[in-house]
């Protein structure tokens, strides 16, 4: 499909800049394909809902990812800034550089807001990407990324003001766990623990997976056609325990709620081989878009997305596309809040045809 298929207008003023408060008060548009679409709010879900669901939640943690300092080389230094945003192993992450044309390959930086922090290029890719060897390693780099770091932003929101303190505990979610996020799971932000409370008293049970998310969701489609496009890896686990509670749920009759599209692309990951859901650990760089055959999930809670960004193909290939592009019109004219801090959708899949398009 063409990437263009996939554009929509969205006025600036619907680009959400913080979260309402309490989370949970956020608008929630619930869309059923071949139904009226129905305006409620986050809290909704307790109704929305039923006995026996379960909710699979993203558990990363997002690090302040987004380190400032001095390239050196020789009697030469130069500021320079980057967004770390793949873990490659305990002392070495893949990040955009900018300017990414001041570096070499085996220059010395000095990062954080004492220069204290320190690594070596290692490698330059394409599109302002490197490889950054840190001094430090495992949790001990982690710790000193989380003391010299700032939030990493979307730039988005980062174009119309700047970091603030209260992001450090607006841009992560209730389950965050796991360090290693570089953008949070942004459909989990909606969650506080009085709703958890109301859904555990309504029967619906929370599972856990970890999804890294990196910053490449952030980057735009540069393709003209969908079938070009290449996604970044990112590194998840579903634990064995894990998928077979989901699948002793779903052969009771519930339903699998995937909270935001990092979960639902890790579930259908670890489906997409034998039909159903089984345990995974690595890398995914699946890119879903109309035509794909949904294995795993049932029902998908999520923000809203970019025009002709990958999360919008997502959405609509889950839900149909004139489904969506009704359904974000219809947002738009009624002022739903748009991106990472803005409102949230609860989708429906639509009917799926037997040929598996997707293999």
């Amino acid at each position: 499909m063409k990437v263009s298929d996939f554009d929509f207008d969205l006025p600036a003023e619907r680009i959400a800049l913080h979260p309402v408060e309490p989370r949970d008060a956020a608008r929630l548009l619930v869309v059923r394909p071949g139904e009226p679409l129905v305006d409620v709010h986050v809290t909704d879900l307790v109704t929305l809902l039923q006995p026996g669901d379960v909710l699979v939640v993203n558990d990363t943690r997002v690090l302040p990812a987004e380190l400032t300092g001095t390239r050196i080389r020789g009697d030469l230094v130069a500021k320079v800034a980057f967004n770390l945003h793949k873990r490659v192993d305990a002392h070495t992450w893949r990040a955009f550089a900018r300017p990414a044309k001041k570096l070499h390959v085996l220059d010395r930086l000095a990062l954080g807001d004492d220069e204290s922090l320190g690594a070596v290029v290692a490698g330059k890719g394409e599109t302002g990407e490197v490889t950054l060897v840190f001094d430090l390693g495992g949790a001990e780099l982690d710790e000193a990324i989380k003391a010299h770091g700032a939030m990493p932003l979307p730039p988005y929101i980062e174009a119309k003001r700047g970091t603030e303190e209260r992001d450090k505990s607006d841009y992560q979610t209730a389950f965050a766990a796991r360090d290693g996020a570089v953008a949070a799971p942004t459909a989990g932000l909606h969650f506080t623990e009085s709703l958890l409370q109301k859904l555990a008293d309504r029967g619906v049970t929370v599972e856990r997976l970890t999804l890294h998310v990196g910053a490449g969701t952030f980057l735009p489609v540069k393709v003209e056609d969908t079938k070009d496009h290449q996604m970044h890896a990112e590194w998840g686990e579903i634990p064995e325990a894990v998928v077979q509670r989901i699948l002793a749920a779903k052969s009771a009759g519930g339903r699998v709620v995937a909270v935001g599209t990092t979960s639902l692309r890790l579930l259908e990951t670890a489906a997409r081989k034998t039909g159903t859901l089984a345990p995974f650990i690595g890398d995914t760089d699946i890119f879903i878009t109309p035509g794909f055959r949904f294995r795993a999930v049932d029902i998908l809670m999520t923000n809203f997305h970019l025009p002709k960004s990958t999360l919008f193909m997502l959405v609509s290939a889950f839900a149909g596309f004139d489904t969506m592009h009704a359904a974000y019109k219809h947002a738009i004219a009624n002022e739903y809040r748009f991106y990472s801090y803005g409102d949230g959708s609860l989708l429906f899949r639509q009917e799926q045809a037997d040929a598996d398009a997707d293999l």
